[in-house]
């Protein structure tokens, strides 16, 4: 336990304006906030890396949703992974690695229960706990096996398959035993990913064409598990293709996040009634306390052996996190999106 009582500087993004449509630099500002004396309890830690995620976007409206919004004025919250560097409690220590939810800041200062000790990974950058061994695989993990049921056997899709719970969401399918693993995703090269990197049977860029005709081509005999990230045109796709007794995870809906007007739903739901389809929304956090150790059980175990792979497209500096929050929401990051502080 440290005994400084010394003040510190931490740099951080606040929001200044609620985004219209797409989101703008100037929403965002940058500022300077003094950080008081560590008080009883407290810790001070440096971040090192930050997480941008494409649910951000919804928490910068005033609307009513299961987190509440990001207040104007205010920081900036989010993923984040740092070095205690200073502390006023017994739970941690000066130089414990940590996984926390102050991001979009460079020095992050709370009582300790806020704070989560993490192992360090041999040979691989403390970033891997906002992606791989975070609340990134655990959505995949979650969505694919809790949510949507999947069993060995399974015609599995995965929308936004090379963005950072798309990845893992299918290679979790293909090392649990999936017939067949087909992905969606917005570039050639990142539909080459799918196939040679990630191990999908198939993969197709929605930019090419309808969405409906491309999975039809490459799940020929239908799908039975939809793992989205994109909703739009890809739900209605995977309703379509969809064998009896279907069952979708629903992620996000990244392709309706900046709309200024409300989406039109799916024309097909009701194939729901006639295919007995089970479409389900989650939030991880829901599942975090009962499945938590298993995954991280049998995720950590293939991230270990070699079976499971990552990618991260890493921002260096914590004055580009607006540039990596918005380049992330166009699509441009394979894999987790992370900003180096």
């Amino acid at each position: 336990m440290s005994s400084t009582t010394e003040t510190a500087v931490s740099r951080q993004w606040e929001l200044v304006s609620r985004p219209s449509g797409w989101p703008a630099p100037e929403d965002f500002r940058l500022v300077e906030v003094e950080l008081a004396p560590l008080a009883e309890g407290e810790v001070r830690v440096a971040n090192e890396f930050v997480s941008v995620d494409p649910y951000m976007r919804g928490r910068m409206n005033d609307a009513k949703s299961y987190v509440a919004p990001f207040g104007l004025g205010e920081a900036l919250t989010g993923g984040a992974v740092g070095r205690v560097v200073a502390s006023h409690s017994d739970a941690l220590a000066v130089g414990d690695l940590v996984s926390h939810d102050r991001g979009w800041r460079d020095v992050a200062q709370g009582p300790a229960a806020g704070f989560r000790r993490v192992e360090p990974v041999e040979g691989l950058p403390s970033s891997v706990h906002l992606g791989v061994l975070g609340m990134t695989s655990m959505t995949a993990w979650v969505g694919l096996l809790v949510v949507a049921r999947m069993q060995p056997g399974d015609t599995v899709f995965v929308s936004g398959a090379a963005g950072a719970v798309g990845s893992v969401a299918g290679q979790i399918a293909r090392l649990r035993g999936a017939g067949r693993v087909v992905g969606s995703a917005g570039s050639a090269e990142k539909v080459a990913l799918l196939t040679e990197r990630y191990g999908f049977d198939a993969g197709f860029n929605y930019r090419d064409g309808p969405v409906v005709e491309q999975l039809a081509a490459a799940a020929p005999e239908g799908i039975d598990v939809y793992f989205d990230n994109v909703g739009g045109d890809h739900l209605e796709a995977a309703i379509e293709v969809f064998n009896r007794g279907g069952r979708a995870a629903l992620c996000g809906a990244i392709s309706v996040y900046n709309a200024t007007e409300p989406p039109p739903g799916p024309r097909n739901l009701s194939q729901l009634v006639g295919k007995g389809l089970l479409l389900q929304g989650f939030i991880v956090s829901w599942y975090a306390a009962e499945h938590g150790a298993a995954f991280a059980a049998e995720v950590g175990g293939w991230l270990r052996s070699g079976e499971l792979t990552y990618d991260e497209t890493v921002v260096p500096g914590l004055d580009r996190t607006v540039d990596a929050f918005l380049g992330m929401l166009r699509g441009e990051n394979t894999g987790k999106m992370v900003v180096a502080v």
